[in-house]
């Protein structure tokens, strides 16, 4: 069931119907990231639940411990990267795959009767790396800040359009007001006058 659809249950009588949603200002780049921190939630809380399970699946025995920090580290990671701070909890999956990679690849060993296993692990997060990365530099390209460019330029901004020169002065009352912005009446003594 759609969103537009169960917001209608909070409406009151005579609020209009929200047919359709509009476009989302959320980019590509933005949408992935978002997924990411899901999946970093689920499977964060699947390395918490049952770590020894997955050891045992990839002949890591010895590593359940290990295996549940990383759940740990998974759900810190996912946290900023359902935010906006979106490149810091990337960066941390990303740095995150590695550590994960060089667990699994000592999985590797020819004693392990489960390598097949580890060697499948291995290439799903290689696969989740690249999709870390693809996030991490698009999140980075979308939301870029250039705090070494100087003095910003808002030239092409409409809130004062005839440039602040022009607009200096204006809430002093260097300016005349137009009668239709004047109050008249009892509600204009009402109002305390201020003496400058």
């Amino acid at each position: 069931m759609p969103l537009t659809n169960l917001t209608g249950i909070a409406r009151s009588d005579g609020d209009p119907r929200v047919e359709q949603k509009g476009p989302s200002s959320m980019s590509s780049a933005d949408r992935l990231a978002r997924a990411l921190g899901w999946f970093s939630i689920g499977l964060g809380i699947t390395e918490l639940v049952a770590p020894g399970r997955i050891a045992r699946a990839l002949g890591l025995d010895d590593k359940a411990g290990l295996i549940r920090a990383y759940g740990v580290r998974e759900l810190a990671s996912a946290i900023p990267t359902l935010s906006v701070d979106k490149p810091l909890g990337l960066a941390a999956r990303i740095g995150g795959d590695a550590l994960d990679l060089a667990t699994l690849a000592t999985g590797l060993h020819r004693d392990n009767p489960k390598r097949g296993n580890a060697a499948i692990a291995i290439a799903l997060v290689a696969g989740i790396t690249l999709l870390d990365i693809l996030a991490y530099t698009g999140v980075k390209a979308v939301h870029r800040r250039d705090p070494h460019s100087g003095e910003r330029d808002y030239s092409d901004r409409s809130g004062l359009p005839r440039g602040p020169q022009a607009s200096r002065g204006l809430a002093r009352g260097d300016f005349d007001i137009p009668p239709d912005y004047r109050a008249e009446g009892q509600t204009a003594d009402a109002v305390p006058h201020l003496v400058a």
